[in-house]
């Protein structure tokens, strides 16, 4: 009997080791992983890079809190600052700490620096930000506050992509519009380039922040560094996780300078967050990817990736679309797909899923051509079996 909550399902495989695009279990058995730990290994399992790195700090010193210098943090967070076209950087462990920190960010940005009584941050449904109490009442996803009542006040989610919806929520308690460029959990949506623009201009008419959830979209997964690099428009705030550490548990939220005052000394905080370990281990990731030219790669890839799905799976009639940018791909059926996790398991494939009719792909960033080419054969091996088991051509 299990001690822990049961709060996630049995586990896929009971994993013993993994390296570049590849894990093993208990038996041996080699899977090529197209979760990447649900977006977060971004350089694939064990990267030797980032390995030695941390090594070499775990020799040296591991955590002091942030009441002293960390000089990883620094080079860090010139790194983001510097990729980002943001001027500062607050370090937490994980995204919904990032979103938590842009939620009082926005707050006390409106009442510290701008002296009103805003507090209100718009969200969009189907959204996804995290489990906090804040965090999944920001979330636009009913089944993630089920039972959590009463849950806290601020917070209102309005339909994805439509315009005068958000007009009709805007009001003079409006902190800040809060959105993901790619819905991840909501089913890999990407936003529209000209909702996006409306959607900027329409915060700075009403001085209000623009928050970009780039937790899943970020450090090169859509194949620029963040996801709103795809589209003509600069976010107030951004927040980020998963793929910055290479597995090691960190998160940042990367703010405008003119929202610099409202995080003064002592308005925020974390014991954990950004130590030496964690930001040595994203400041190789950043550096590794730099060296090795990871976007480039990601833009071929995911342009080879979709264009073959595309061409082997379109002339199913069960089929929809592939949708997405770079690495990070959604293949939506018209039926649900929760029996093809556990098939392609058995054919050797790890991937996801993304609402009930998604099923989702996150490969490790430096994956190959032929690694990919692997996967490509899995999956129509395991789509064909799949709708032949529902009887569907």
């Amino acid at each position: 009997m299990s001690a822990l909550f049961p709060t996630y399902p049995e586990g896929l495989i009971r994993p013993q080791k993994g390296k570049g695009s590849w894990l093993w279990d208990e038996q041996g058995k080699r899977y090529l992983d197209f979760t990447s730990g649900i977006g977060v290994c971004q350089l694939g399992h064990v990267p030797e890079e980032v390995k030695q790195k941390v090594i070499e700090q775990l020799e040296q010193l591991w955590h002091t809190s942030n009441l002293f210098h960390i000089e990883p943090q620094e080079q860090l967070a010139n790194e983001l600052t510097e990729i980002s076209g943001l001027h500062y950087t607050f370090f937490a462990n994980s995204g919904a700490e990032a979103n938590e920190a842009a939620i009082k960010l926005a707050r006390r940005y409106q009442q510290k620096v701008k002296k009103t009584k805003k507090y209100q941050i718009i969200t969009f449904e189907q959204s996804f930000h995290g489990r906090t109490l804040a965090t999944l009442t920001a979330t636009g996803q009913e089944k993630v506050k089920e039972g959590f009542d009463p849950l806290p006040t601020g917070f209102i989610s309005v339909p994805y992509g439509e315009l005068d919806a958000l007009k009709e929520a805007l009001t003079e308690e409006t902190a800040a519009i809060m959105l993901e460029v790619i819905q991840g959990e909501g089913g890999v949506l990407p936003a529209d380039a000209t909702w996006l623009v409306e959607i900027e201009k329409l915060a700075k008419e009403n001085d209000v922040l623009l928050i970009i959830d780039e937790v899943q979209t970020g450090i090169g997964r859509t194949g620029e560094w963040f996801g709103f690099q795809h589209y003509p428009i600069q976010p107030d705030v951004i927040t980020i996780a998963k793929g910055l550490g290479s597995g090691f548990p960190i998160g940042a939220m990367l703010g405008h300078e003119k929202t610099k005052e409202a995080f003064s000394l002592g308005s925020h905080g974390s014991t954990f967050g950004g130590n030496f370990t964690v930001t040595t281990a994203g400041l190789a990731t950043i550096q590794t990817m730099k060296e090795k030219k990871i976007l480039e790669h990601v833009q071929l890839m995911g342009t080879y990736l979709k264009e073959q799905l595309e061409k082997k799976l379109s002339h199913y009639p069960a089929f929809i679309e592939i949708r997405g940018k770079g690495l990070m791909l959604g293949i939506e059926w018209n039926k649900p797909v929760v029996d093809i996790i556990p098939m392609a398991k058995e054919q050797g494939l790890l991937v996801l899923q993304a609402g009930p009719n998604v099923v989702r792909l996150l490969p490790p960033l430096n994956i190959t051509i032929e690694e990919l080419n692997q996967g490509i054969e899995k999956i129509e091996s395991t789509i064909k079996q799949w709708l032949d088991k529902k009887n569907v051509v």
